[in-house]
C-alpha cells in the first residue's frame, strides 16, 4: 500500500500548514508558562515508618516482644523488600521498604494493606503499648521552611502564633500540608516533696481523685419548657492555673489548699521534645509541602506574599525567617538551564548557519522553536513538569532534534543543486529519507527505553529523560517531513542552487575536500582488514581502560549550597547534653563569613527539604545543623575547616561523632561505604563488626569508620524483694508507678485552653527528682495507705543494657560505615575492601553473614533495573532495523557498530577525569541508539544505490561521500549542544560520555562501517 507523501501534502495545503505552525507555537508557549516547576521529579518513596511506644520496656524487650511481632506481620505485605527496625528503650521504629520495582500506582493500596495488618495485631501487643502509628508520608518534601522567633517570647507563645500562621498558609493554592517543627508540649506541674506528703498522711492517689472529680466535665441535665430546652452547666473545671493552685483537697475530713502542700506552675514538658533553633535562637518551624503538579516558583511567591500580610498582624518582636527556600533554588536552577538551553540552541544554530549557509540554516533554525513548542505542549498533556531531569533532557534533545531537519533540508538542497525544482526536491526528500529518518529516530528513542522501563528508584527518578527525549525526537521527525519542506520551499533559492550544481557539472561532491575524503575512504576499503583489526584492538584496549581506569559512581553530590553537620553523642545521652554540644557548634558558625544562615534540629533530623535527604528520626543523642553557605567555593572551604576542627584533639568534640556532608542527588544512601554484619548473637555480632571496622580503617581512602549501633547505656535495676514487698502490701506495679510518678510525672487530669489539652502532672520537686542518691528514700504507698521508703522493699543495682538494637529482615544487624577522603569513588574503595573481608567471612559463625551496602548496593539495583529493560531495547532496535533493512545480515552488521562509541566514552571520561555513574550509564545506552541511527541511514543509502543499478563498490563510496555532511553535521550539533551540560555537576559526566562517544563513533561510521560492509559482502574494487 502506498503511503501518503506528507511533504507533498504540506506544499498543497500551505494555509493549513501556516495555521498549524501558529497554533502549535502559541500552544507551546502557553504550555511552557503553565508547566509545573519543581526541583526534582515526582518520586514515590516506597517506605513506611511505623512508630510504637512501650514505656518502661528495655530495648531487648521492645525488640523481642514488640518489634518482632510487628515485623512478622508486615512481612505479609505485598511487594515488601526489606524490613528494618530500631528498638530502643520504650520505643520501636519499623521501616517497611518496598521493592524498587513495585508499581507506583499500587503503593497507596500497599500502605492500606499494611495499616490493616497493624490493626489486626494491635490487640495482641503487650499491655501498655501505645500505637502502632504508621507514617506513609515519610517522603513528603517541604518546599519551604519558615521559622518563627521572638525575643521575650516563650516557645508556647511562639507555637500559638505559628499555629495561626499555618492555618492561614493552608489557604494558599497548591499547599498540600503545613507542619510545625520543634513544638514543645506545655504541662502544669504539681510538685511536692515526698516526705512532706507522707508527714501529712496523704497519698498521691487521694490527691489525684480529688482533682479529677472537680475538673470533670459531666452532663447536668436540662429543663424542657413549653418553648425551649434549657441546659444546666455545673462550674468547677479548671480555667486558670490559679484555680488549680487554690483547689481544695478534702481527705479523711481534713481540707488542704493544693498550693499549700505543692508548688503549682506552668511550663514546658520535661524532658523536652525535639527542638529547633535558627541562628542559635529558639524557634518554631513551619514546613510547607506542595501538592502534586504544583508550580513551586508560583507557590513560593504566593507564600511570601501571604506571609508579608501576616507579619503586619504579628506582635512586636516576632520575626519570620526563611530556613529552606526551594522556590528560590528552583528559580535559579531553571534560569541556569534556560541559559544552557539558549547556549545549546545558539551552538546548534551556529553549526547550521556556518555549514549550510544563511537560507538553509534559517530553515533548520526555524524548526527548533517549533519542535520545542510542540514538545512543551506534549509535556503539558502528559503531565511532565519542569525540573532537574526534564530540563536536562531538553538540553540533550536540542542536539538531536535538528538531525531530521538537517537531513531533510540537506537532501532538498542536493536535489536542487542537481537540477530539481523546489516542489520536486521537497517531495523527493520525503520519499528517499523520511522512512530511514523515522527508523533512525525511533532507534534513537529506543536507546532511551531502558531509562523509561527501568523498575527502580533511580529509574523512576530519571524517567523524564526517556519521556522528554522520545517526545522531542518524534516531534522533530514530524516537523522535518511536514513543516521543514514548506519552509524550504519558501526560503531556499532554487535558481542559485541549480546554478551551483551546473557549475560543478551536476556533481556537487567534486570539490577538493570531498576528493580527499573519497581518497581516504577508498584507502580504508582497500585495507579493510587492517581498519577492522585496528578498530577491534582499540575497542578492546578501551574496555580494559574503562574497567581499570574509569571510576564508578552512583549519583554525584548536589550543587546546592547547603552543608549538613550531624552530631551523634553516645547512646543514652540526654537531649540536654546533645543540645549543649549543638550550641557549641552554633558558636563556631555564628560569625563565619562563609555562612549565610543556619538552623539546628536537636533530637530529630531536619524535615525533608530536599528529595534525596537521608532523613534521621527520633534520637535524643542526635542533632543536625543545616548550613546555607554563600556559594559552592565557600561550601567546600567551610567543609574542610569544620572537618579539621572536629578532628583536632583539643576540639572539645572528642566524645561525639561529627560528620560534615553535602547533599546528594539520587535515592538517599547515607554513608557511601557500608558493610552489614548480620546474626542472632549480639555479642558475636559486635566482635565480627569490630574486625570489619579494623579492615576498613586500614584503607587510605577511608575516614570516620563507625557503627550505626554498638554502645550500651547506663541503667539502674530496681531489684524488689518480693517476699518483703508482699508483707508490706507493695507490688512491683506499685513501685514502678511510684517511681514514674515521682521522677517523671503522672498525669492527674487535663487543663483545657482553647484547642489545647494541657496535662496536669504530679511529680517530685527538683531536689528529689534529679538525684540518684535520693532514690532509696522515695516514697512508695502500700495498699493499706502506709508510706514506705523504696529502700525497704528494693535494692538498686547499676547495670549496662542495650541502648538500641537495629535489625534487618528480623536479624540483629550492625552496619559498619564510613565516609571517603580524596577523589576515589565508593565503588572502587568497596572493590578494594571485598577481598580483604574474605578471611572474616570464611570464619563467620553459623547463621552470620556480611552484606555490602551503601552506594554500591543502590547502584547495583539501578544497574539491574537497566539490564532488565535492555532486552526490550534490543528487540525494539532489531525489529526497527529489520523493518528498514529487510536483511538479517545487514541488521547484524549495523548492530556491531553500536558498542564502538565506548572507545570515545572511555577516552573522554579519562581525559576529563569524570566518573561513570547511573546518569552517564543512561547516556551511553542512548549513545548506542544515536550511533545506530547514523549507521542505518548510511546502510540504507548504500542499498538504495545498489537498487538504482550502481556497483556495490561505487554504492559504498558514493553513499558514504553523500551522507558524510549530514552525518557529521548532526553529530556536531549533538556534540556541541552538550557543551553547556559539561558544567553541570549532575549532567556533566553524561555529557562528556556522549560527546566523546559521538566524536569517535562519527569517524568510525564514515570509515569503519564502509570497510566492514566491504569485508562482510566481499566487495572488490572495480
Amino acid at each position: 500500500m502506498k503511503t501518503p507523501n506528507l511533504s507533498a501534502w504540506a506544499l498543497e495545503h500551505p494555509s493549513m500548514v501556516v495555521y498549524l505552525m501558529v497554533v502549535l507555537m502559541v500552544g507551546g508557549i502557553l504550555s511552557y508558562l503553565n508547566l509545573g516547576r519543581a526541583e526534582d521529579p515526582d518520586f514515590t518513596f516506597k517506605v513506611m515508618v511505623v512508630r510504637t511506644l512501650w514505656p518502661g520496656a528495655t530495648a531487648r524487650e521492645v525488640e523481642q516482644e514488640l518489634t518482632d511481632r510487628i515485623e512478622k506481620k508486615l512481612q505479609e505485605t505485598p511487594w515488601v523488600d526489606v524490613i528494618r527496625s530500631a528498638s530502643k528503650p520504650g520505643e520501636s521504629l519499623v521501616f517497611l521498604i518496598l521493592k524498587d520495582y513495585a508499581p507506583k500506582a499500587e503503593v497507596p493500596e500497599v500502605w492500606r494493606q499494611a495499616r490493616k495488618k497493624l490493626d489486626d495485631i494491635r490487640h495482641t501487643l503487650p499491655a501498655g503499648v501505645q500505637g502502632p502509628f504508621p507514617n506513609d508520608e515519610f517522603g513528603d518534601v517541604s518546599v519551604s521552611i519558615f521559622a518563627l522567633t521572638g525575643d521575650g517570647f516563650g516557645l508556647a507563645e511562639l507555637r500559638r502564633e505559628a499555629d495561626r500562621i499555618a492555618r492561614e498558609l493552608y489557604r494558599v493554592p497548591d499547599v498540600k500540608k503545613v507542619e510545625l517543627i520543634g513544638v514543645q508540649e506545655e504541662k502544669i506541674y504539681v510538685e511536692t516533696v515526698p516526705s512532706r506528703l507522707a508527714a501529712l498522711g496523704l497519698t498521691p492517689g487521694q490527691l489525684f481523685d480529688a482533682l479529677q472529680r472537680q475538673n470533670l466535665v459531666a452532663p447536668a441535665g436540662f429543663v424542657e419548657t413549653e418553648s425551649d430546652r434549657v441546659r444546666l452547666r455545673v462550674t468547677g473545671p479548671f480555667d486558670a492555673v490559679e484555680r488549680i493552685r487554690d483547689a481544695d483537697v478534702a481527705v479523711a475530713g481534713r481540707h488542704f489548699r493544693l498550693g499549700d502542700i505543692a508548688q503549682v506552675r506552668r511550663g514546658l514538658a520535661e524532658p523536652p521534645s525535639p527542638r529547633m533553633r535558627v541562628a542559635g535562637r529558639e524557634a518554631i518551624g513551619i514546613a510547607v509541602s506542595m501538592a502534586r503538579r504544583g508550580d513551586v516558583i508560583r507557590l513560593g511567591s504566593n507564600l511570601r506574599a501571604r506571609l508579608d500580610q501576616l507579619k503586619a498582624d504579628l506582635p512586636a518582636g516576632l520575626e519570620v525567617h526563611v530556613v529552606a527556600d526551594q522556590p528560590a533554588i528552583v528559580k535559579n536552577s531553571i534560569s541556569l538551564f534556560v541559559n544552557s538551553l539558549a547556549e545549546a540552541m545558539a551552538i546548534v544554530l551556529a553549526v547550521s548557519f556556518l555549514s549550510l549557509g544563511l537560507r538553509t540554516g534559517t530553515v533548520v533554525a526555524l524548526s527548533i522553536p517549533l519542535v520545542l513548542a510542540i514538545t512543551f505542549l506534549s509535556m503539558r498533556i502528559f503531565g511532565i513538569d519542569l525540573h532537574r531531569i526534564s530540563l536536562g533532557a531538553l538540553v540533550i534533545a536540542i542536539g538531536l532534534l535538528v538531525d531530521d531537519a538537517i537531513i531533510a533540508v540537506e537532501m532538498m538542497v542536493v536535489k536542487m543543486e542537481q537540477g530539481f525544482d523546489r516542489v520536486k526536491a521537497a517531495t523527493f526528500a520525503y520519499t528517499s529519507t523520511a522512512f530511514p529518518m523515522l527508523t533512525g529516530t525511533l532507534i534513537t528513542a529506543a536507546g532511551f527505553t531502558p531509562v523509561g522501563f527501568a523498575k527502580s528508584a533511580a529509574g523512576e527518578y530519571t524517567f523524564s529523560i526517556f519521556a522528554v527525549v522520545t517526545i522531542a525526537l518524534l516531534v522533530s521527525w514530524l516537523v522535518a517531513v511536514v513543516f521543514t519542506p514548506y519552509l524550504g520551499y519558501r526560503l531556499l533559492d532554487a535558481a542559485k542552487l541549480q546554478k551551483y550544481g551546473a557549475d560543478h557539472h551536476g556533481d556537487i561532491y567534486d570539490t577538493p575536500f570531498y576528493r580527499r575524503f573519497r581518497d581516504l575512504l577508498v584507502w580504508c576499503l582497500r585495507h579493510r582488514w587492517l581498519v577492522i583489526a585496528a578498530t577491534v584492538g582499540v575497542f578492546a584496549l578501551s574496555m580494559v581502560a574503562f574497567k581499570f581506569g574509569v571510576q564508578k559512581q552512583f549519583f554525584p553530590a548536589a550543587s546546592r549550597p547547603e552543608l549538613l553537620i550531624e552530631l551523634w553523642l553516645p547512646q543514652g545521652a540526654s537531649l540536654k547534653a546533645t543540645d549543649a554540644d549543638a550550641r557549641k557548634v552554633e558558636g563556631m558558625l555564628k560569625d563565619d563569613a562563609a555562612v549565610e544562615s543556619f538552623a539546628t534540629y536537636v533530637g530529630n533530623g531536619a524535615p525533608r527539604f530536599f528529595l534525596s535527604l537521608d532523613q534521621q528520626l527520633f534520637s535524643d543523642n542526635f542533632a543536625q545543623l543545616v548550613i546555607v553557605t554563600r556559594g559552592l567555593e565557600q561550601r567546600e572551604d567551610l567543609k574542610r575547616r569544620l572537618e579539621e576542627r572536629f578532628a583536632a584533639p583539643d576540639s572539645g568534640f572528642a566524645h561525639l561523632r561529627a560528620r560534615v556532608l553535602r547533599l546528594e542527588n539520587g535515592p538517599p544512601v547515607g554513608f557511601p561505604v557500608q558493610f552489614r554484619v548480620m546474626g542472632e548473637d549480639i555479642e558475636a555480632l559486635r566482635t565480627v563488626a569490630a574486625e570489619v571496622a579494623a579492615v576498613m580503617r586500614g584503607h587510605p581512602s577511608i575516614q570516620d569508620v563507625q557503627f550505626d549501633w554498638n554502645e550500651k547505656i547506663k541503667s539502674v535495676k530496681v531489684e524488689i524483694d518480693q517476699d518483703r514487698a508482699r508483707l508490706l502490701g507493695v507490688s512491683s506495679q506499685d513501685v514502678a508507678q511510684a517511681l514514674q510518678g515521682w521522677l517523671v510525672g503522672a498525669a492527674i487530669t487535663q487543663y483545657r485552653e482553647g484547642d489545647q489539652l494541657i496535662d496536669v502532672v504530679w511529680r517530685a520537686a527538683g531536689a528529689d527528682r534529679d538525684s540518684l542518691d535520693r532514690l532509696p528514700d522515695l516514697d512508695v504507698v502500700a495498699a493499706n495507705g502506709r508510706h514506705i521508703p523504696l529502700a525497704q522493699v528494693a535494692r538498686l543495682k547499676p547495670v549496662l543494657e542495650e541502648g538500641i538494637v537495629w535489625r534487618r529482615d528480623r536479624l540483629p544487624t550492625i552496619t559498619v560505615r564510613s565516609d571517603l577522603r580524596g577523589s576515589r569513588q565508593p565503588a572502587a574503595v568497596t572493590a578494594d575492601l571485598l577481598p580483604l573481608l574474605e578471611p572474616i567471612r570464611a570464619r563467620l559463625p553459623a547463621g552470620f553473614r556480611i552484606e555490602t551496602g551503601g552506594s554500591v548496593e543502590e547502584s547495583a539495583k539501578g544497574e539491574e533495573s537497566i539490564k532488565a529493560a535492555m532486552p526490550l531495547m534490543v528487540v525494539a532496535v532489531v525489529t526497527l532495523l529489520m523493518m528498514q533493512l529487510q536483511s538479517l545480515s545487514r541488521t547484524f552488521m549495523v548492530l556491531l557498530t553500536a558498542p564502538l562509541g565506548l572507545i570515545g566514552v572511555t577516552v573522554a571520561l579519562l581525559v576529563f577525569q569524570a566518573p561513570f555513574g547511573f546518569v552517564a550509564n543512561l547516556g551511553v545506552i542512548a549513545l548506542m541508539g544515536m550511533i545506530l541511527r547514523n549507521s542505518v541511514i548510511l546502510v540504507d543509502q548504500i542499498e538504495q544505490d545498489e537498487k538504482a543499478g550502481k556497483s556495490t563498490w561505487e554504492a559504498i563510496v558514493g553513499s558514504t561521500v553523500r551522507r558524510f555532511r549530514p552525518i557529521v553535521l548532526t553529530a556536531a550539533a549533538a556534540i556541541l549542544a552538550m557543551m553547556p551540560l559539561t558544567r553541570q555537576v549532575f549532567w556533566g559526566p553524561m555529557a562528556v560520555a556522549i560527546m566523546g562517544g559521538l566524536v569517535f563513533a562519527t569517524v568510525l561510521t564514515c570509515l569503519f562501517l564502509p570497510a566492514l560492509y566491504a569485508a562482510w559482502y566481499k566487495v572488490e574494487e572495480e
